[in-house]
């Protein structure tokens, strides 16, 4: 009960005293205000980013593996892709050698892409496609979102038939007038396809390039009779090799290490020979840009810490001036009975309550900021930054406020009475 009334009574006179002195109190709120704005603003706009690129990845697909020639994140030299360049890429073969042997693998598959496709239609066409070459099992290591139609059967996948599943806004494109085209033909290449499905429409991605919105699927060997791919060469059109574990290979360890010693086998090398191939994991590409977007945070708290900095001698001069005011009013409590710790508490909760204002009033400002259009970007103001915001607050109250507080607390009640 006593912390209680404690509590009511420094808010009380808080706002008694904001109130008094109105413009004195917001031009000292405005430090915490702006450095509370500075911080969750920039942390909500590096979270929202983040979280954007990351789900514009899922294209990726989650605990999946990918042997390839090229590196996801790059090298740490300017002349890295020079030992990459002449590497092998991985073959057909390797992938039925590692569908026939990996035995913590529970799927497999081989694809390859190539942009800039045109797709023609009865009458129109489209350009600037992607088009994807897919063996068996790729549904599987990807979210394929069939809205009409179907998947490729396991004979049309084996056998390369000339089936197709459309984009979204291709078969907008190409069939305007049709609600569902499956069954009509397209022409890739000059070689006719029939339309066995049509994805579902999943829009404008963050990143620009995940959507399959503008892209095609062909069976595999379908894509082989197209363009040079699966041989192993070089400098053919690339192919990668997705493989997806079982959930109890926690951190696909033993996918991973069991892959990479059949990849070996299978391409001859000796044991003091590197490896001519890469094991991709989209982890590596989320923690490439954890890296980058703590650094932003880091800027952040470094910009709102000197706003912050000047908003707590701010509400440290209120303070003051408050006991000043009030030192009369501290000796009759005193008089009256009240301890030490009473004093000290009414005016440290003081302090903390008015520094929660500025606070709430940066955050609010931040709130405001979320309803601004980004484009494809969602800024979210997340609870986390909301707790973390009121949490920084009150610590800025509680460390301007403790050396008022604790003067106010020692003053002599015989003195503190006689001071005005």
């Amino acid at each position: 009960m006593l912390t209680l009334r404690l509590i009511l009574e420094s808010l009380g006179f808080a706002w008694k005293a904001l109130k008094s002195n109105l413009l004195r109190t917001i031009l000292s709120l405005l430090g915490v205000t702006i450095g509370i704005f500075s911080i969750i603003a920039v942390l909500t706009l590096v979270d929202s980013l983040e979280k954007n690129i990351r789900d514009s990845l899922n294209f990726l697909g989650s605990d999946v593996i990918y042997v390839g020639k090229w590196p996801f994140t790059g090298g740490n030299s300017r002349d890295w892709w020079k030992d990459y360049i002449k590497r092998p890429n991985p073959s057909y073969n390797e992938y039925r050698f590692l569908k026939a042997n990996l035995k913590n693998g529970e799927t497999v598959s081989i694809f390859a892409d190539t942009d800039e496709i045109t797709v023609k239609g009865d009458n129109t066409s489209i350009n600037k496609i992607k088009l994807t070459g897919s063996s068996l099992d790729y549904d599987k290591l990807f979210e394929i979102n069939v809205e009409r139609g179907r998947y490729f059967t396991s004979d049309e996948v084996e056998s390369g038939r000339s089936v197709v599943i459309l984009g979204f806004e291709v078969a907008q494109a190409l069939f305007p007038k049709l609600e569902n085209p499956v069954g009509k033909y397209v022409k890739i290449k000059n070689l006719r396809f029939v339309i066995v499905g049509v994805l579902k429409r999943e829009g404008e991605s963050f990143i620009g390039n995940s959507s399959r919105d503008f892209s095609c699927i062909i069976p595999y060997d379908s894509f082989r009779k197209l363009y040079q791919t699966g041989t192993g060469r070089w400098n053919e059109n690339g192919s990668d090799i997705g493989l997806k574990g079982f959930t109890n290979d926690v951190g696909l360890v033993e996918l991973e290490n069991e892959t990479r010693g059949a990849m070996r086998i299978k391409r001859g090398l000796k044991p003091t020979q590197k490896d001519n191939f890469v094991l991709n994991r989209p982890e590596a590409v989320a923690k490439a840009i954890s890296g980058v977007f703590d650094v932003l945070g880091t800027a952040g708290w470094v910009i709102g810490g000197f706003s912050m900095l000047v908003g707590g001698f701010g509400i440290a001069n209120i303070m003051f001036v408050s006991v000043k005011e009030r030192t009369s009013i501290i000796g009759l409590q005193k008089s009256l009975g009240a301890k030490n710790f009473f004093i000290l508490f009414q005016f440290l909760f003081e302090s903390i309550f008015l520094s929660l204002i500025g606070g709430l009033a940066g955050l609010f400002l931040v709130w405001l900021l979320t309803l601004a259009p980004f484009g494809s970007l969602q800024v979210v103001l997340s609870v986390k930054n909301i707790v973390l915001g009121l949490g920084v607050s009150s610590v800025i109250g509680l460390v301007a406020g403790i050396v008022p507080a604790a003067m106010a607390a020692r003053l002599d009640p015989v003195l503190a009475i006689r001071a005005n």
